[in-house]
């Protein structure tokens, strides 16, 4: 893995997400930076580039618009031949009432259109791309709300979260998928893991948050960067496994 890397972060002008394409450049990578906003892509990519990451490149990209997905995965055909890492980072929250018994219907099917649903659309855009790496390597980006061992724990921490019917649910299932995918492309070499960053002082969490964007993205980063013999199928966070 010498060679320089070619790596995708999707939703990736802000947050989390933008701390995980800095944290790639530091590595040598050529990062691509999605992100559906052109204004604010290429703000985030100037700002990256002033602060020294040449290799840092926008890529347009909307996860719930195949045509936007289908010429990304064009555009680094066309540049590169091939993808070495992606990170499937964008996600929304769908709000604050989403309690199962009220929540508006539209808001599930948005947020698991973009959680999940945009995982896969770009996930299978881009597996053509990533069947050409040496050592290919695919991160979802989950949450510790996502594991339903934490959520039903009575006396754990999560234990006073309001209900969510869109936001929880749809973390449990990209874990799920992200299983499924181990599954079947471990034959090919991919490893496949969801991250849990923890609770990140975010736009997502009103910026109420102990921890900086750059700490949750260095799980992500970490499953990113596996070398061969690293795991797939997994949910992590910086202390390893979290509980399904």
């Amino acid at each position: 893995m010498t060679e320089q890397r070619i790596a995708l972060v999707t939703g990736a002008n802000k947050g989390i997400g933008y701390e995980i394409v800095a944290q790639l450049a530091e590595r040598g990578m050529t990062v691509l930076l999605g992100a559906r906003d052109d204004k604010r892509r290429e703000q985030a990519v100037t700002a990256l580039r002033e602060a020294g990451h040449g290799n840092v490149h926008g890529v347009a990209l909307d996860v719930t618009d195949p045509a936007t997905v289908r010429a990304a995965a064009a555009t680094v055909e066309e540049r590169f031949g091939r993808l070495d890492v992606l990170v499937n980072n964008a996600g929304i929250s769908g709000g604050l009432d989403q309690a199962p018994s009220s929540v508006d219907p539209a808001v599930f099917r948005a947020v698991f259109d973009v959680n999940v649903i945009g995982v896969l659309t770009v996930t299978n855009a881009m597996l053509p791309l990533l069947r050409r790496s040496g050592a290919p390597r695919i991160v979802n980006m989950s949450s510790g709300v996502g594991s339903l061992a934490a959520m039903s724990d009575p006396d754990g921490p999560l234990a006073q979260m309001p209900p969510s019917a869109a936001y929880v649910p749809s973390k449990t299932a990209l874990n799920s998928l992200t299983v499924q995918y181990a599954k079947e492309l471990g034959k090919d070499g991919v490893l496949v893991n969801a991250a849990d960053p923890g609770w990140v002082a975010t736009d997502f969490t009103d910026h109420r948050a102990p921890r900086t964007p750059r700490q949750g993205a260095a799980i992500v980063v970490r499953l990113a960067t596996l070398g061969a013999d690293g795991p797939t199928g997994g949910f992590f966070n910086d202390d390893g496994p979290v509980p399904w």
